[in-house]
C-alpha cells in the first residue's frame, strides 16, 4: 500500500471528541502514516500539542488564524516562541489574511475594514517573526486575498517557507507561489465535480512541489462530500490527484511524502508502530 501524510487537519476541534482513537485507526488502516494537527488560537494550539504527544502519527503546527485577528492578544510571539520549541511542533501555522467575511459585509464601514485587515497583517508579521526565529516554515492560509499574503510573504523568501493550503487557485497564482520557495497543497475539493480548475492546477503543479491534505473536518473528497472529513481521506485524494499527475500512486507518496519531509524537517522521526 503507498503511504500517505494528511499535513493539515483540525484534530483538535469537537468533531473527533468522542470517536479520535477510531478516526486515527481509519488513518493506519488506510496508510496515513502522519498527520499535522494545525492550531488557529493559542488554546487549539495547546491541543495539537498534547494531540501530539499522546498519538506517535501527530505532529502539530501553532498558530493564530486570521478570521480572528480581532480577538488576538496584542503580541503573541511570546507564547508561540514557547511552543514552537516543542520537538513535535513542526511550522507556525496557520496563518496568514482573509478577506472573507470582511466588516463592511456586516453592516461595519470601510474604516472597520481597514482596520480589521491592518490586525490581519500585524498578527500574519509577528507570526512569520517566530517562524525565522525558530527556524519553522509557515502554513499559509489566504481567502480572497491572494496579493496581499503574498506580498507580505515575499520579503521574507530564502528566511522562510509557505506552503499555501487549500490551494485553489489557477496556475499563474501557483506559479508566482513557488516562484518565491513557497509550496501548495491540495484537498478533497480536488475530487469535487466542480472542482476543474484546482484539477487544472494540480496538472500544472511540478510532481515535488505539492503536498496532500484533507483540511479536515472540512472537504471530504468524493465519495465522502457532505459529511465529516478525517484523515483517511488522503487515500480517496491521493488517486485523484495521481489520476491527474499520470503517475502512479507509489510514485506520489515518494515525492509528496519527500517534500513534506523537506518542508518540515520535524516529521522525520521513526514510523510510528
Amino acid at each position: 500500500m503507498a503511504t500517505f501524510y494528511d499535513t493539515h487537519a483540525h484534530l483538535d476541534y469537537p468533531d473527533y471528541a468522542n470517536d479520535l482513537p477510531e478516526v486515527i485507526a481509519r488513518a493506519q488502516a488506510a496508510g496515513i502514516t502522519r498527520m499535522i494537527s494545525i492550531g488557529t488560537s493559542l488554546s487549539s494550539s495547546e491541543r495539537a500539542i498534547r494531540l501530539a504527544e499522546k498519538i506517535p502519527s501527530v505532529f502539530a503546527a501553532v498558530g493564530w488564524h486570521p478570521s480572528d485577528a480581532m480577538k488576538a492578544p496584542s503580541d503573541l510571539r511570546p507564547a508561540l516562541r514557547e511552543y514552537a520549541k516543542h520537538p513535535k511542533v513542526v511550522a507556525i501555522g496557520e496563518i496568514g489574511l482573509d478577506y472573507h467575511h470582511l466588516p463592511s459585509s456586516q453592516c461595519g464601514s470601510l474604516e472597520d475594514d481597514a482596520r480589521y485587515k491592518q490586525r490581519q497583517a500585524d498578527i500574519f508579521q509577528q507570526q512569520i517573526e517566530v517562524a525565522i526565529e525558530a527556524g519553522l516554515n509557515c502554513i499559509i492560509h489566504q481567502r480572497d486575498a491572494f496579493d496581499d499574503t503574498l506580498a507580505q510573504l515575499k520579503p521574507f523568501a530564502g528566511k522562510v517557507r509557505g506552503v499555501f493550503h487549500c490551494f485553489g487557485e489557477n496556475a499563474d497564482r501557483m506559479r508566482r507561489v513557488l516562484e518565491i520557495g513557497s509550496l501548495v497543497s491540495f484537498t478533497g475539493i480536488v475530487t469535487f465535480k466542480n472542482g476543474q480548475n484546482v484539477r487544472d492546477t494540480v496538472a500544472a503543479t511540478p510532481l515535488d512541489r505539492l503536498m496532500l491534505e484533507t483540511d479536515c473536518p472540512y472537504l471530504a473528497p468524493v465519495p465522502y462530500r457532505g459529511k465529516r472529513c478525517e484523515p483517511a481521506y488522503v487515500k480517496e485524494i491521493s488517486e485523484v490527484v495521481a489520476q491527474v499527475k499520470g503517475c502512479s500512486l507509489e510514485e506520489l507518496s515518494i515525492a509528496t511524502c519527500k517534500t513534506a519531509v523537506d518542508f518540515f524537517p520535524k516529521l522525520q522521526k521513526p514510523e510510528p508502530t
